[in-house]
């Protein structure tokens, strides 16, 4: 048997989680189908999801299909959620796209359509509600091809009963020429050899090679076959495991090579310890293993796997090993995180596939008196979802959390208080900004001379870099001029301290050089112990450093950058003009409008901050008919009024604030 670690996506009420119970119940894992309106289903196992009838964090369950082994995940399909998805996608061998046959393709399929081709991952797509009212076929179909991707082909003809608990889609038999004719012109696109044969016809394009054809190209991500079916009634869900089997790849199996795997999931068992869900890739994992593990190399840590748990026939149970393609849960890495590599981590790289959350919001608790208990909640869910970034502000006493979205707070709160007892609540959601240099700036500061009190010297210069570059570090300065833990200490400092820029926000897209550095060894009066009002230490380079970096930064200036979505709103023709000086006081930015017959479709991008607003006005300016679909886009830089954050640090922009909390007193401690 082969391996194969099988995605379920979809748009948030499309029926992923329906068709994972009906694939589930098809391979005879479970007797009944279980409903997500009666919070029954296999994978929302949470009392959250079933509550509340959505998936908040992925499942794995593991079946077969003939000699397929299918690790099964199933995930989120609220967009507040999609950070869920993101961890998944990094461990899938193929996906099956879940579309409406009643709603179509929707802004959430768009995103996950273009991640999947980015990543290329091999997708089928399965357009699921057949039977129910309002259920279309070719205009999904038209809807996909013109939104999605133009490489599809219907593995059948049209659904009979379309609308219907009776709906079916047969698929088409091997030869039936209104399949070979269609498969045949997709299929030639990407493939010289067969254009040739199809140009020349005769046996080379027997329906043997078009099916063998459409295997690899599917394979390769370069064509998507589309199934239609209910997973309510159970149609063309044969046709679709057939597909699963037979066109998506099988897992590696170097079960004798370099152990090399992610971690795409933490979760905390029921004696508070950490259990790790990683994919393997390569190599075999054993109980009482010493495993290495990071997020690159020079970010190592080590810990002895205490215990492992595999998925197989719909549970995760005990096993003395985990070998390729797996997916286990592993026991006893204390200090593991989201996005490690375990094994082999040379080439290990966080990459990001969606946005990251651009709303924050202040979380309090109630009483006061509790503000440590739930930091201590907050730092756990931090565990499993580490986007929700805790910002912690030691000055005012408060702790704020990344958003993606209303959804994902209210699911904050309501984790709080059922899993931790604590009462939480929640101010204002905000958006949350970008800072980049305006230009270069460069500060220095010498060792005991002028005000500088600190033993060190640090010269840094800021330069700004491309888009997306993130920050990029670099010394100007012999890397032996000081101790290696020096060196290291203002590094680590320079991307802390840039956490917050002038205005408060994370800097970006620039570049950090090192042009200045300078120490005094460690030394002590005759015949005494080491003293460090002689001796320069960590401490007195980490206190420096940000006087130095903010200084510069002020020399080069920033501009604030807010998050834009692009938009796409769908509403009644007669209806434009009374939303188009809306969308001018929300700063939306229109494009032409395109008109046909009674409807109109107007993209363009809106500031992140007024979304929610234009969400709430939509219907009224539209007599209820339009439809708006939003998407995370880019940065622009804010017009008018630059918003400030408030600062959780000691103010490194004013001298004298900031040395009052961390000048070296005489005698005192130091790092």
């Amino acid at each position: 048997m082969h391996t194969l670690n099988l995605g379920i996506l979809a748009h948030v009420d499309a029926g992923k989680t329906s068709l994972t119970e009906r694939l589930l119940h098809t391979a005879g894992i479970i007797d009944e189908i279980g409903r997500v309106d009666d919070g029954n289903t296999q994978t929302d196992s949470l009392a959250l999801e079933r509550q509340r009838g959505i998936t908040i964090k992925s499942a794995v369950v593991s079946f077969a299909l003939d000699d397929v082994t299918v690790n099964l995940i199933d995930t989120p399909g609220h967009p507040d959620f999609i950070a869920e998805v993101e961890r998944v996608l990094s461990v899938l061998d193929g996906a099956v796209l879940v579309i409406s046959a009643v709603e179509g393709v929707q802004a959430q399929t768009r995103v996950l359509m273009r991640t999947l081709q980015r990543l290329r991952i091999p997708t089928l797509i399965f357009v699921n509600k057949t039977d129910r009212a309002g259920a279309r076929y070719a205009q999904v179909l038209r809807e996909i091809t013109e939104k999605l991707t133009p490489h599809t082909v219907a593995r059948g003809p049209a659904v009979t009963g379309l609308g219907t608990r009776e709906a079916r889609s047969v698929p088409y038999a091997d030869d039936d020429p209104r399949f070979t004719e269609r498969l045949a012109d997709l299929l030639t696109e990407h493939d010289d050899t067969l254009l040739a044969a199809y140009v020349e016809g005769g046996e080379e394009l027997a329906p043997a090679r078009l099916r063998a054809a459409l295997a690899e190209q599917t394979r390769q991500a370069l064509v998507h076959p589309v199934h239609f079916g209910s997973a309510v009634t159970g149609a063309g869900i044969t046709a679709l495991t057939d597909g699963i089997k037979e066109l998506l790849p099988a897992a590696g199996d170097d079960a004798d090579g370099p152990v090399s795997g992610t971690v795409f999931k933490v979760e905390r068992g029921r004696a508070g310890e950490k259990l790790a869900w990683v994919r393997m890739f390569s190599g075999t994992v054993r109980t009482r293993d010493r495993l290495e593990f990071g997020q690159g190399p020079g970010a190592v840590s080590e810990g002895k796997v205490t215990g492992i748990r595999v998925f197989a026939d719909g549970v995760d149970t005990d096993a003395a090993s985990v070998g390729p393609g797996r997916i286990a849960k592993l026991r006893g890495l204390g200090d593991i995180r989201i996005g490690d590599a375990v094994g082999d981590i040379r080439a290990t790289a966080t990459r990001r596939h969606f946005a990251p959350p651009t709303l924050e919001s202040v979380v309090a608790a109630a009483p006061p008196a509790s503000r440590g208990e739930l930091h201590f909640a907050l730092a756990q869910l931090a565990e499993q979802d580490p986007l929700i970034n805790l910002r912690q502000d030691d000055i005012r006493k408060e702790v704020s959390v990344s958003l993606y979205g209303e959804v994902q707070k209210e699911v904050i709160q309501a984790t709080l208080a059922d899993e931790f007892g604590i009462d939480a609540t929640f101010r204002g959601t905000t958006t949350i900004c970008l800072e980049k240099p305006s230009g270069t700036g460069s500060a220095f500061e010498i060792i005991d001379k002028d005000d500088n009190p600190f033993l060190a010297t640090v010269g840094l210069r800021v330069d700004p870099a491309p888009t997306g570059s993130g920050v990029t570090y670099r010394l100007e300065v012999e890397l032996g001029s000081m101790p290696y833990s020096l060196m290291r200490a203002v590094e680590e400092t320079v991307t802390e301290t840039l956490a917050q820029g002038l205005y408060g926000w994370r800097v970006t897209d620039c570049t950090v050089t090192m042009t200045h550095s300078g120490y005094w060894p460690r030394q002590s009066h005759s015949h005494a112990v080491f003293d460090k009002s002689m001796s320069s230490t960590a401490g007195d380079f980490r206190r420096l450093t940000p006087l130095v970096l903010m200084a510069a930064l002020r020399q080069a200036g920033t501009t604030v950058y807010e998050p834009m979505h692009r938009f796409r709103a769908e509403l009644p023709a007669d209806t434009l003009g009374p939303l188009l000086p809306v969308l001018a006081r929300l700063r939306a930015v229109p494009g032409p409008p395109s008109v046909d017959g009674a409807r109109c479709v107007l993209e363009g991008e809106i500031p992140a901050a007024q979304v929610h607003d234009l969400q709430q006005r939509l219907p009224g300016l539209t007599r209820g008919e339009g439809l708006l679909e939003t998407a995370f886009d880019t940065h622009r830089p804010v017009t008018g009024t630059v918003p400030q954050r408030s600062r959780t640090d000691h103010n490194p922009l004013d001298r004298k604030e900031y040395l009052l909390h961390t000048v070296r007193r005489a005698g005192g401690g130091q790092e």
